[in-house]
């Protein structure tokens, strides 16, 4: 019996041991929470103070580096290669032509290359500059897992499988699977739209003369009360880059007031507006708002979610891809 049961306990370490080697093995290949706790244990109040730093003198720098994150990991994965100067880099494409905050990536890794030399990737300041911007905006927080490596490949030809302006829900779920993401990320990281602009040669095409257009001669799908207010900030022949808020009424707040704007028939892009009309994505839209009958979302923290799980598309770890000592250029 006392034989039994010392074999048992054996059997039992020894399983327990397994789980825990295996464990550490897979932490070890990928991304953690407190990665730099010892190498560079600043890291996050660092990225955080520089955010803020530049978010007090220009505010459109928060929703910049949430789009530039996102940009960033639908492109050759999470590893910075937005970040790359270069004729032809991702940089340099039409999707990516607009985004703004890089002297703020810029800034963080100069303080950090003081403090840490060589230890912090510009893939990871990216990560936590995205969630601080997010924080800054009255959004809630979340844990970054880090330890990502920066890519030494950049090309403008990869942004191809970017989700577009005027993408279907099926093009955008296609999108959005090939990177390991559901519907329910796709609505919820589209909600990332509650901050920020977009320019009038977006959008402008979907009020004047649209292909199955209402009597107004816009997208049927456009509240006709919103038409003539969007008509008036984007004129038919006026400046196609002048800015107009993506989550009217809220541009600068971080809260689920965009698919309210979504079920209003207010959603500037075509590709957001589209989640109202497709019944798979208005489900997850309803959920967010709450909808009497259908089991609930908070938006703040399903975001939280869906952005550690976009933020681990493809991550370079260990020994692959490298820590840049400038983010804009390869070592």
């Amino acid at each position: 019996m006392e034989g039994n049961c010392f074999n048992q306990r054996v059997l039992l370490l020894t399983l327990l041991l397994a789980i825990a080697i295996a464990a550490s093995l897979v932490e070890g290949q990928g991304t953690r929470v407190g990665f730099y706790s010892s190498a560079c244990p600043r890291v996050e109040s660092i990225v955080r103070s520089t955010v803020q730093s530049h978010f007090r003198s220009d505010p459109t720098v928060a929703p910049g580096l949430l789009r530039m994150h996102f940009h960033d990991c639908f492109v050759q994965g999470c590893d910075g290669s937005i970040l790359i100067d270069g004729s032809n880099t991702e940089k340099t494409a039409p999707p990516n032509l607009l985004l703004r905050g890089y002297d703020v990536i810029d800034d963080a890794k100069t303080q950090l290359e003081a403090a840490c030399p060589g230890v912090v990737s510009c893939a990871d300041i990216l990560a936590i500059a995205a969630r601080d911007s997010v924080v800054l905006t009255g959004g809630a927080s979340w844990a970054v897992p880090t330890g990502r490596r920066d890519g030494r490949v950049s090309q403008a030809s990869d942004t191809a499988n970017l989700p577009a302006f005027n993408d279907s829900v099926d093009v955008q779920k296609q999108k959005f699977a090939a990177k390991g993401l559901n519907t329910q990320d796709l609505v919820t990281l589209v909600g990332g739209h509650t901050i920020g602009t977009t320019a009038c040669q977006f959008f402008r095409y979907r009020l004047y003369n649209f292909s199955t257009a209402s009597g107004n001669g816009a997208d049927p799908s456009i509240n006709a009360a919103f038409v003539s207010q969007l008509q008036a900030l984007c004129p038919q022949n006026g400046d196609g880059s002048r800015r107009v808020g993506l989550d009217t009424g809220s541009v600068n707040r971080f809260d689920n007031s965009f698919f309210a704007n979504l079920r209003d028939g207010k959603g500037i892009l075509e590709s957001d507006q589209k989640l109202w009309a497709d019944v798979s994505t208005r489900s997850v839209v309803q959920r967010f708002l709450g909808i009497r009958g259908l089991l609930g979302l908070t938006f703040n923290a399903e975001f939280g979610r869906s952005m550690v799980k976009m933020s681990n598309i493809q991550v370079k770890t260990g020994t692959a891809g490298e820590i840049r000592k400038v983010c804009s250029k390869i070592n």
